[in-house]
């Protein structure tokens, strides 16, 4: 494929923009080479500067659940911007969104719309410590909750309970109160409960993991940390940023049957638009300003426009065969491509879960962050290339998750499974 124009606004962009993206990953700095620069998108596809056609499995991150430019979606944004962009002031359209969101999960008798999922969490820790009149926090190496500065951390080398910065700029203060431990390692968090005795204000979680790659709960870990956290008066924060209303409508949380004290939204709740949400039972969020000592503000949160883009994604959800026919699609191509795999004899682990999947060249099931960084990053690297001038658009990196909406078609599948197929023979 001729990309000669991505090539020409990327340097163009580097002069101006660090690193010529405007988020890290867009670099290509994962996969080696050059990003295509976006034009347009419709349905399941995207098209570059060059006007090179892609099926897209990347949604700009997950929240394109119902694809590119849905019409629904699309007349909702016009309507909506033809009666203003913003007011700084409640709308009856955010209630409605604040409604729908907890009628969709059980855990949320109120919510605070905010701007990104990052807000989000950052927002619930801080919401959690208040309540709890505690410090500590416990997350999992690999999870990622944004980029607020407590939670760029990682596991430091010795006992479990010692973190490190994983950015610059993140001062060892702020690290030292986020505790990390190894995911679906229950026996880890366990001990540092124990260490850490009336100090824990919240664990947070992906209940799915999607920024190791896809990587799945083992069966108890999640109830593990429910049950932990209620024996220690702690909070449990599930971040569904990922993967709410994307599962199954209720998130994760109404798939497993465990309903967390707090829940972090974003990507979905906005079909597209810069939206977050976080969200909890009654006692918990009354401690939120005005209403409480616990202080969050946004000039934009509740913007009309995001949330009527939310609105629109979110009733041509709650047809429940939505869900069903994206995991017979997510089925076709996951099972498609470890039948290729095995003929070809190319080790892989392919992680699926609803619309969700995410492929590992490992010959060993990936549990955890060790496991996701010890898959072979090189296979990944030219099978992602070769992907990309077959017209498929995967994510950048081994360590991000792929996405079905609803406008991936069977033909899309096939397609695909006939481009990987090329892609690994080639090798």
């Amino acid at each position: 494929m001729d990309r000669t124009t991505s090539r020409r606004l990327f340097d163009r962009s580097k002069a101006h923009i660090p690193g010529g993206v405007n988020s890290p990953v867009r670099s290509y700095s994962n996969v080696g080479g050059d990003p295509p620069f976006i034009a347009s998108g419709q349905g399941s596809r995207i098209v570059d500067a060059d006007g090179n056609s892609y099926i897209d499995y990347v949604m700009s991150w997950g929240p394109l659940i119902l694809g590119h430019a849905h019409p629904e979606v699309v007349e909702a944004v016009r309507a909506q911007a033809g009666l203003g962009v913003s007011y700084g002031a409640p709308t009856e359209p955010e209630l409605g969104l604040a409604e729908m969101i907890a009628d969709a999960f059980a855990s949320i008798d109120m919510v605070r719309l905010v701007n990104s999922g990052t807000e989000a969490c950052m927002t619930a820790l801080r919401l959690a410590r208040a309540f709890t009149g505690r410090d500590k926090i416990i997350k999992f190496e690999g999870c990622y909750h944004g980029h607020s500065d407590g939670l760029l951390v990682q596991a430091g080398s010795g006992a479990a309970h010692l973190s490190q910065a994983t950015s610059a700029g993140v001062t060892a203060a702020q690290a030292s109160d986020t505790f990390v431990a190894p995911y679906n390692d229950l026996r880890r968090v366990e001990e540092i409960f124990e260490r850490s005795r009336g100090q824990i204000a919240a664990v947070i979680v992906e209940p799915v993991a999607g920024n190791m790659g896809m990587v799945m709960p083992e069966t108890g870990f999640i109830g593990g940390l429910r049950r932990l956290t209620l024996e220690h008066g702690s909070l449990l924060i599930f971040d569904e940023v990922i993967t709410g209303f994307r599962i199954v409508y209720g998130g994760y949380q109404d798939y497993a049957r465990i309903e967390p004290d707090i829940t972090c939204l974003g990507k979905v709740i906005g079909g597209g638009l810069p939206v977050g949400a976080y969200g909890g039972r009654r006692e918990v969020m009354e401690t939120v300003a005005p209403l409480g000592p616990m202080y969050q503000a946004g000039t934009l949160s509740g913007n009309p426009i995001a949330v009527a883009a939310g609105i629109a994604t979110l009733k041509a959800l709650q047809d429940p065969s939505v869900y069903m026919s994206f995991s017979g699609l997510t089925h076709r191509l996951c099972s498609g491509i470890e039948a290729i795999c095995g003929e070809l004899a190319v080790p892989v682990q392919v992680n699926r879960l609803g619309s969700m999947w995410g492929i590992h060249f490992s010959d060993a099931p990936v549990t955890c962050y060790a496991d996701a960084s010890g898959s072979d990053a090189e296979a990944y690297r030219s099978f992602f290339h070769k992907m990309l001038d077959s017209g498929i658009y995967l994510a950048p990196s081994p360590y991000e998750t792929s996405f079905i909406s609803t406008a991936h078609s069977r033909a899309d599948v096939d397609e695909t499974l006939d481009a990987v197929r090329h892609s690994l023979a080639a090798d």
